[in-house]
């Protein structure tokens, strides 16, 4: 199977290629050049691909013109502005991004002819945030206070719309919660903020630490994604999956930051901003119920090991092992999936999956 990653260059798209090349697939990719000292680039992501096409998605031509020539089976719709605080930034950018370059993919999908499913992810934050505790499932209402949210909700509705309106690729879309893994090094999130500072030996400082958020890694987001296409390619996977962990993770940016610099060492620690910043909820939750009874998906990673693996992938890459430690990671969640034993902590404590080399 043919799979066309948009957004590959970035951090879960970088994963989603690799997971995706290590289930025997062939991978292309469509994304703008990857930010310096991507994953992409540690992991020689570019060498696994079939096709690297380096496009702008706002640029309707270029992507239909890129989609047609790949001729993917699948396509996996990752490119995106994600950064809430960049949306303030240059919410034009944006914008044009999230919406128009979302529907420029619709678009070129629906007219390259290979297209057999299209899965759009879009974010936790495309509800209309009421500050509820319980998680939020995927008929509750779309919103958005802040630009990034809104263009992630705006994509959302265009997307249902589309497949309503036109008969075409069987279209999905997926919600997950904030992601983490090892190779971010996107600004303004937690986990590379965290680390950066604690590798640097100064404290990480926090601007929300009581909001609290849905964490999860970046392998079990993207294995609902990949469940998901499957779904679709078997016709039943159409509509709106949210992807969320379980609610031992939703956890406080605090308590994540302390966790972390426990698992770090070193006199790690961190700070609250006293600066002013602009709006970011406090409380988001996922309900992940329909994933898991309908898709049978779930997290195998709770939320300490979430962690766990997080620091322990950026302790080997900071040895120069960037690929080895993506690969070992990957090697070794394929491993839990077959086995489904909820105790294991880490790589090695599944027995015999060692790093691999580059």
């Amino acid at each position: 199977m043919h799979y066309l990653v948009t957004g590959h260059t970035g951090f879960k798209g970088a994963w989603l290629a690799l997971m995706l090349k290590n289930r025997g697939h062939t991978v292309s990719g469509l994304a703008l050049d990857p930010i310096p000292g991507a994953l992409f680039e540690l992991a020689s992501v570019a060498s696994d691909l079939a096709a690297d096409w380096r496009v702008d998605i706002r640029n309707a031509a270029e992507t239909k013109e890129a989609i047609a020539a790949t001729r993917p089976d699948v396509v996996m719709h990752l490119a995106a502005q994600p950064i809430v605080r960049e949306s303030y930034r240059d919410p034009r950018f944006t914008i044009e991004t999230n919406v128009m370059g979302t529907l420029n993919v619709l678009d070129a999908v629906a007219a390259a002819g290979s297209v057999k499913a299209l899965v759009v992810i879009t974010t936790d934050k495309v509800y209309r945030n009421v500050r509820q505790t319980a998680g939020y499932v995927e008929t509750d209402a779309l919103g958005g206070q802040d630009p990034y949210s809104a263009s992630k909700a705006m994509a959302d509705i265009l997307t249902d719309s589309w497949t309503r309106s036109f008969v075409g690729v069987p279209t999905a879309v997926a919600r997950a919660g904030n992601v983490i893994g090892g190779g971010d090094v996107a600004s303004d999130r937690l986990m590379p903020d965290l680390l950066s500072a604690y590798a640097a030996g100064t404290p990480a400082t926090l601007r929300y630490p009581k909001a609290v958020r849905p964490w999860q890694h970046v392998l079990d987001c993207l294995n609902g994604y990949l469940i998901l296409a499957d779904a679709v390619l078997a016709g039943h996977g159409s509509g709106a999956w949210n992807f969320g962990p379980d609610e031992d993770s939703f956890v406080t940016v605090g308590e994540v930051a302390s966790v972390v610099a426990e698992m770090w060492g070193e006199g790690a620690s961190w700070v609250a901003s006293k600066d002013l910043h602009p709006h970011e909820a406090e409380l988001l939750a996922l309900d992940a119920t329909k994933a898991r009874v309908t898709l049978g998906w779930r997290s195998h990673l709770g939320f300490q090991d979430a962690l766990r693996w997080t620091v322990d992938w950026h302790r080997q890459a900071r040895k120069g092992g960037a690929r080895a430690a993506t690969q070992s990671q990957i090697d070794a969640f394929e491993q839990f999936l077959e086995i489904g034993n909820p105790g294991v902590r880490s790589p090695e404590s599944l027995g015999g999956v060692k790093a691999c080399g580059n």
